[in-house]
């Protein structure tokens, strides 16, 4: 299957619950998402690397919008185009937003196939408010980088197969809401301060590897310095031949 995409100048893509599959070719995408505030490809059956070059043209979320008090929205500009309404997963749930705020950036490639490491590339895109990518098999270690996203309000790995430690710069993202970093591979001691002193178990279980508030495997020994914990090893997983999906 093929999907190709010429002078897109919206704002907002939203592909979600459909049954597009296969792997997503970013080789073309240059200058093509350049406006984008909103992708949505959830819910699909998309496979192969998150889409390095794709992320790189998101020239949009490279800003932080200034907050005017007046609130601007995306149908303004598109409204005989768009239906003014649209249903997000942010912080947990799923919510219909009846206008689109220019500021609601958002990225959720959710329950899809999608396979690799988080790209570090993802820390440049600083005017993020959600970024989603759960129920994926990404593996690798969470970006230290990722603390750049100084307005990120909600973020979701769950469930894939991400290791290492969780950075302790992530601490400095004050704007953070919702964390869910549950059903991993996660090791080591969970960050203390700000935000991450908030979140409940439920942000952490099951990694086995995880330790510190507010689980109740203490972080370290009776001089405070954390124990040794090996890293789980991760499960190599080979998928077969799909269609090629061509933006």
């Amino acid at each position: 299957m093929f999907i190709t995409f010429k002078n897109l100048n919206y704002s907002i893509l939203n592909l979600r619950s459909n049954k597009l599959h296969g792997p997503i070719n970013d080789s073309r995408t240059k200058n093509l998402f350049a406006k984008i505030l909103v992708i949505d490809l959830s819910s699909n059956g998309f496979s192969g690397d998150l889409p390095v070059s794709l992320f790189e043209n998101f020239q949009a979320m490279k800003t932080i919008g200034e907050n005017s008090g007046t609130p601007e929205y995306v149908a303004e500009t598109y409204s005989t185009l768009y239906t003014n309404s649209l249903i997000v997963t942010t912080k947990g749930l799923d919510l219909e937003l009846p206008q689109v705020l220019t500021m609601d950036i958002i990225i959720d490639l959710s329950r899809n196939r999608f396979e690799g490491s988080i790209p570090s590339i993802i820390a440049d895109l600083i005017g993020l408010r959600t970024l989603n990518f759960s129920h994926n098999n990404l593996k690798g270690h969470i970006p230290a980088s990722m603390k750049h996203l100084s307005v990120l309000e909600s973020l979701d790995l769950s469930s894939n197969k991400i290791g290492g430690e969780i950075p302790q710069q992530l601490v400095s993202l004050t704007s953070l809401e919702v964390l869910n970093l549950s059903h991993n591979h996660l090791v080591g001691c969970i960050p203390k301060g700000k935000q991450f002193d908030t979140f409940e178990n439920s942000s952490y279980q099951g990694n086995e590897g995880l330790r510190g508030f507010p689980l109740s495997k203490d972080c370290g020994g009776d001089d405070g310095v954390p124990q040794a914990t090996s890293q789980v090893e991760l499960d190599q997983e080979e998928g077969g031949d799909s269609p090629m999906i061509n933006w």
